[in-house]
């Protein structure tokens, strides 16, 4: 009668810790598929950007021929991006991004013409838009990380991560450059 309370113990505690294991490693899965698709949310922001400055291009093209040309060059390298590509492959591309905005500000300075007119105004609220949408998606990847990371330090659910070869995952942190971007104003 006791080994038979030992076994139904010894059973019932294997269920919990199978029990545990099961639900811990689905909690991985779900937070790493979450860091996932804010990558991509943020990449797809930046797409966005992307398009919105090749619009601006566009329209300085009656303006400034060799600017233009410079310009396009630099748009042509950019790089697609996605929930697969890197925290610092997303941070290299905005970079590039803003350099471009950085020209593109400086042409329009001396075109006044440019900046008057219409299609420079909406495509400069569309890339403000875009540009808040990338900081926001940016706050939910680093909170989904948080999360994350903070269940793979933690014990016990530590022991479950390793073993399963979970690792941290990088947050996108706020650059000199971010804290000092211009305006579009």
């Amino acid at each position: 009668m006791i080994m038979l309370f030992i076994i139904g113990i010894l059973f019932l505690a294997a269920l919990v810790i199978a029990g545990y294991t099961i639900l811990t490693y689905n909690s991985f899965i779900t937070l790493r598929e979450r860091v996932y698709n804010g990558k991509a949310q943020v990449s797809a922001q930046i797409e966005s950007r992307w398009d919105a400055v090749s619009n601006l291009i566009s329209a300085t093209k009656q303006y400034e021929k060799h600017e233009t040309e410079v310009l396009e060059n630099i748009t042509d390298k950019r790089t697609n991006l996605g929930g697969d590509s890197t925290v610092s492959d997303i941070e290299k591309n905005d970079a590039e991004l803003n350099n471009v905005l950085g020209r593109l500000i400086a042409i329009s300075e001396n075109y006044p013409e440019l900046k008057a007119s219409e299609v420079y105004q909406t495509t400069m609220e569309s890339i403000n838009k875009y540009e808040d949408n990338v900081r926001h998606s940016r706050m939910i990847y680093n909170d989904v990380v948080t999360k994350f990371n903070r269940q793979l330090k933690q014990f016990p659910s530590n022991i479950i991560g390793s073993i399963f070869n979970f690792e941290l995952q990088a947050y996108f942190e706020e650059s000199a450059e971010k804290a000092n971007m211009p305006t579009w104003d």
